[in-house]
């Protein structure tokens, strides 16, 4: 399989940037989803997100990667109420259980989840 990776836009950077929380959807071996909410950054060397967490390589969601990379990972809010306004990137794509990655991010263990986008669907991220 090629590896594809689609590129953020400068758009969806600055947004992703701006937020501490989304939620990383992923599928164990049977086909059973799980979706959990999970710090992140941008990681812009790479053009990947990279989702830390207390004891990541402990986590279902981490041992998920080994039997299927496919995942999810969505991040939203709502910028207004008056009007209403609401603002979502979804990134699918692969991701990538890695270990030993310590200072990564502060403060979480130093196991991590690299997703690496291939299709992102953004919506309400303009001021408009």
């Amino acid at each position: 399989m090629a590896d594809v990776h689609a590129a953020l836009s400068a758009e969806v950077i600055a947004y992703l940037q701006s937020q501490r929380l989304g939620r990383l959807a992923t599928v164990d071996r049977t086909g059973a989803p799980q979706n959990n909410p999970v710090g992140f950054r941008y990681n812009a060397e790479l053009g990947t997100i990279d989702i830390g967490g207390r004891n990541m390589g402990a986590s279902r969601k981490f041992r998920n990667l080994a039997g299927n990379p496919r995942v999810a990972f969505v991040v939203d809010d709502i910028a207004s109420v008056q009007p209403w306004r609401v603002r979502c990137v979804e990134i699918r794509g692969r991701g990538e259980a890695l270990r030993d990655q310590s200072g990564q991010l502060p403060g979480f263990s130093a196991e991590i989840i690299r997703v690496y986008p291939e299709r992102v669907i953004s919506f309400g991220l303009d001021s408009g």
